[in-house]
């Protein structure tokens, strides 16, 4: 299956995410590409404070992975822009990730992945599943492992 993993990353964490989970589906005979949204303005990123410079195609993939840091206890105001743009995803199956630092769910993390799964299914795809995975302290090292793993487990 060819996968494309859609992320913004803004501090590197959710790249180094993505970059776990390639690895996890290649092992798995699975093509995956790692696509990064880029922006024009101010970092970090305020709603209506930038534009979209680079806009992965969601079409040339068989599935898609979306992954994003949580912004102000919210999804971040880049992926929400880049979802809300995307053209329908007919029935694509498709998993999301949030990263964050705090290791509790609702300072962001539950809201965020809310919105993505819902921003998803309104283009039509088909969510498979989604992870929080958290960066702080070793125990949540190893929670991010167990997350890469169950998403990859996805296809």
């Amino acid at each position: 299956m060819n996968i494309g993993i859609i992320i913004y990353s803004q501090t590197g964490n959710t790249r180094e995410a993505a970059g776990q989970l390639q690895e996890k589906l290649a092992a798995k005979g699975h093509r995956a590409d790692i696509e990064e949204i880029e922006i024009k303005g101010k970092v970090p990123a305020q709603p209506g404070q930038f534009e979209l410079s680079s806009s992965p195609d969601p079409g040339k993939y068989d599935a898609l992975v979306f992954g994003s840091p949580v912004q102000a206890f919210n999804l971040h105001p880049v992926m929400k822009a880049y979802l809300d743009q995307l053209p329908p995803l007919e029935d694509r199956a498709v998993a999301c990730f949030i990263t964050k630092r705090l290791p509790i769910v609702w300072t962001g993390g539950t809201q965020a992945i809310g919105k993505m799964k819902t921003a998803c299914h309104s283009k039509g795809a088909v969510v498979k599943g989604a992870e929080i995975i958290f960066w702080s302290g070793r125990e949540s090292r190893e929670k991010a492992v167990e997350a890469v793993e169950n998403l990859a487990a996805l296809f």
